[in-house]
């Protein structure tokens, strides 16, 4: 009969397997540490780091206002936006064709919490996984009670921390800041939100858990369309290992591999599988078993690695990694677009105006020999200052006749306004004719822009 297999996380009765996996320490452990800790770092202060008095990296929904490392972007920015997120997600592309997934074991914030905050409290406070497993196992006793409220309480307050960095980054620091400090009555539709957030996030790492990575997260899922026989992955080396086996002292062992089937690589294992199984789509690439391994490695005097970064192809054919020709053109691809992001961001505008005839009207005969249309225009200013904007026509002939004054932009803010302009019926030639508009910055002149003018064709 074929055997029957089960998923890491669910037993053969279809209950959920709650998983303890141990910490083992060693050289992939301490990277990964340190590179959290930054990560960690950045994540909790780029809300209230300012340069030229912008905030490092907002993303402000509502108000469609969106900060990259101090640069201001609009609504009418919003295709470098996109443009940015495009390059964003093909690098994710490249690194997982080279790299597997990488990025989820390394930079991911669900990995990371995960791992490196409530793990680590956990394991402060309830001890070693069997120590664990015993507890949550047990009746309720002082000391159970006193664990659980400890760990949950610290679990609670986290949550929140992480719900309001989260808002900082979407309405600002100081608008969380002025909140905090203003009466609770004011703000009572957020104060529900950010609670709703904090029991997400505290039931994601209480609960769910390593399902985020299994199951929610479709990531896991496209690895398997991205991945080829010449990807880097966590891997065993199943050449050098096979057949695994114990060690016995008493018996003569040169058929056997170097795996002594310890079990330790899925002991360590945030997601419970066997990576001696094959690449399967719960790996996410943290690197636990290569540790654990290679300190067994160290106790038997057998070469590390056994459990490394390999591809099919190292593993199968015992050779080097390769750059493939398709890591290749995805790396032109980022390249390109790169270079494209670099342009407009370079070539960007402090001030955009956007000059549209009022819809519905038609041109109006003045007098003097004069057409007139009717316009509104919107003012971005996207710098930190206030600035004086004017608009006047290239060709001296035209006329300008303020209904709405253009008056001073506050720094990173719009103004609207609206005019009517007068042009000779003398130079209307067809039905419709385009006149250029000069933009200045105080006396300097920025830029030119064009409208449409429609009068009738003498």
């Amino acid at each position: 009969m074929e055997e029957i297999t089960y998923h890491s996380t669910v037993e053969a009765t279809g209950k959920r397997r709650w998983l303890y996996p141990l910490v083992r320490k060693d050289k992939w452990y301490k990277y990964r540490s340190y590179l959290s800790y930054f990560l960690l770092l950045f994540l909790f202060a780029a809300p209230h780091i300012k340069i030229q008095g912008h905030q490092l990296l907002l993303f402000n929904i509502i108000d469609r206002k969106f900060i990259l490392f101090s640069h201001v972007f609009w609504p009418q920015d919003f295709f470098i936006f996109v443009l940015a997120t495009l390059l964003f997600l093909v690098c994710i592309v490249l690194f997982t064709i080279a790299f597997g997934r990488v990025f989820c074991g390394w930079v991911c914030p669900q990995t990371i919490f995960m791992e490196m905050v409530f793990r680590k409290i956990e394991i402060w406070i309830e001890g070693e996984p069997a120590a664990r497993k015993k507890l949550d196992e047990g009746p309720w006793t002082t000391d159970k009670i006193i664990k659980k409220t400890i760990k949950h309480s610290l679990f609670l307050i986290i949550s929140f921390l992480i719900a309001n960095t989260f808002l900082a980054y979407i309405i600002g620091s100081d608008e969380l800041i002025q909140i905090m400090m203003e009466p609770l009555a004011q703000h009572m539709v957020g104060f529900i939100g950010i609670w709703i957030f904090t029991l997400v996030f505290y039931l994601v790492f209480t609960k769910v858990r390593e399902l985020v990575c299994i199951v929610a997260c479709p990531y896991g899922r496209l690895q398997g369309v991205m991945l080829d026989k010449n990807s880097l992955v966590v891997a065993y080396n199943y050449i050098r290992g096979e057949p695994r086996g114990r060690i016995k002292k008493a018996e003569k062992q040169e058929n056997l591999g170097d795996c002594v089937d310890c079990n330790l690589c899925v002991a360590v294992c945030p997601t419970g599988i066997d990576i001696r199984k094959g690449t399967q789509l719960e790996c996410v690439n943290c690197t636990a078993c290569i540790d654990a391994c290679d300190q067994v490695m160290d106790k038997i005097h057998k070469p590390r690695n056994l459990i490394g970064f390999y591809s099919e192809e190292m593993i199968k054919n015992q050779t080097s990694p390769r750059f493939t020709s398709r890591m290749k053109a995805y790396s032109v691809i980022i390249l390109l677009l790169a270079s494209v992001l670099t342009y407009f961001i370079m070539s960007r505008k402090d001030i955009d105006i956007t000059v549209l005839r009022a819809a519905g009207m038609l041109y109006q005969e003045q007098p003097g020999g004069y057409v007139s249309n009717l316009y509104h225009a919107e003012i971005i200013n996207k710098t930190t200052e206030k600035l004086h904007i004017s608009i006047k026509p290239l060709d001296d002939r035209i006329k300008i006749k303020w209904i709405q004054a253009v008056n001073d932009v506050e720094k990173e803010s719009v103004s609207k306004t609206t005019f009517f302009l007068l042009v000779p019926s003398n130079m209307i030639k067809e039905s419709k004719t385009n006149i250029s508009l000069d933009v200045y910055r105080g006396d300097e002149k920025q830029y030119t822009i064009k409208t449409n003018f429609l009068g009738p064709v003498n």
